[in-house]
């Protein structure tokens, strides 16, 4: 239950029953009288938005996203999607910013021009100038990701460096012996991308604790680079027979080089990788992963953002969320010919 819906069950609008609830301007007895009964009706309790509201507020949150020229993975669009859904249960539109290059002048607007009332930012680098940016401003953010100094901003985030490593701990138990890290970009490597470099992280790890060969390659986010690079790895490196990656846009692409092999899944070749659920279980044979929750991570990141706009003084907060692999038909017992 929101405002919007309140307004429409007592006849007035929005506005009217902001400042009924917030006190700020004047609202008639007998106004404030209906729209209370229709609160009391349906149990409405105000919650940090109503306190932002009584606080003169746009009622809009900027959600920063990678560049507009950019093809969008599944996942990215799960975030976006993620995110406008929990803001309209919280009453709050949404202002899409891109940012990168000539679009940071985009985003200069939204955070200088005081078009919203927080921002969130999507793809955090472990270094990052939006960051450092919104920090000067003062405005209320909240990353999906984070940057190195990761205690000083609120953030949600998926815990890439043990899900990669769990991914390895998986297939060394399958009896793989030869796994490859498929990455995100070498771009996106090279600019310090945090889930990347923490996926990097969680492999050498994982390698070095079960005594395997580890083999990484960075790849774009597309069909095409994933078959290429690939071909790459199992033309170097015959004796390879499973891969871990968080590149799940070029997942499909990986799938057609292993067949253009000579190899099938999981026959003779695993595949294992952190995705999309909706991506991982639509893929042909269906993807071995940890379900990113991209509605639980939207959700908790306009929760927080709400949290910082209601009380720009309240302490940060992070989210760190670690989903378990779900076992598809991807992943199998090493070849041993």
């Amino acid at each position: 239950m929101n405002i919007g819906e309140i307004a429409k069950r007592s006849g007035v609008s929005r506005s009217t029953v902001s400042y009924a609830l917030s006190g700020k301007r004047p609202v008639s007895e007998a106004t404030r009288r209906r729209i209370q009964a229709v609160i009391d009706e349906l149990g409405y309790q105000p919650n940090a938005t109503a306190k932002a509201l009584k606080e003169g507020r746009t009622r809009t949150i900027g959600l920063v996203i990678p560049p507009a020229s950019r093809h969008f993975t599944d996942m990215q669009l799960g975030f976006v999607a993620s995110v406008v859904d929990a803001a309209a249960r919280a009453d709050l539109d949404v202002l899409l910013s891109p940012s990168g290059g000539e679009h940071d002048r985009s985003f200069e607007r939204v955070v200088g021009g005081r078009r919203v009332d927080g921002v969130i930012v999507m793809e955090i680098r472990l270094e990052d100038d939006r960051v450092a940016r919104l920090r000067q401003t003062r405005l209320p953010f909240v990353g999906i990701g984070r940057t190195d100094r990761a205690d000083e901003m609120s953030w949600v985030d998926l815990d890439y460096e043990t899900l990669i490593s769990q991914c390895v701990h998986h297939l060394a138990d399958l009896g793989h012996r030869r796994i490859a890290l498929v990455n995100r970009s070498a771009e996106l490597m090279a600019a310090g991308y945090g889930p990347a470099h923490r996926a990097q992280a969680g492999f050498n790890r994982a390698t070095a604790e079960r005594g395997v060969e580890g083999v990484q390659m960075c790849c774009a986010d597309d069909s095409r680079a994933g078959f290429s690079c690939v071909g790459r790895l199992l033309a170097d490196h015959p004796d390879l027979t499973a891969i871990a990656t968080i590149n799940e846009a070029a997942i499909p692409g990986m799938y057609h080089a292993i067949e253009n092999a000579g190899l099938t899944v999981p026959g003779d070749f695993s595949i294992a990788g952190v995705a999309g659920r909706h991506w991982a279980e639509n893929l042909h044979p269906p993807l071995t992963a940890a379900d990113v929750p991209a509605d639980e991570l939207g959700a908790h990141a306009v929760e927080l953002l709400i949290r910082r706009i209601s009380d720009p003084a309240t302490p940060h907060h992070q989210i760190l969320l670690s989903p378990p692999i779900s076992l598809r038909r991807t992943t199998g017992p090493a070849r041993t010919r």
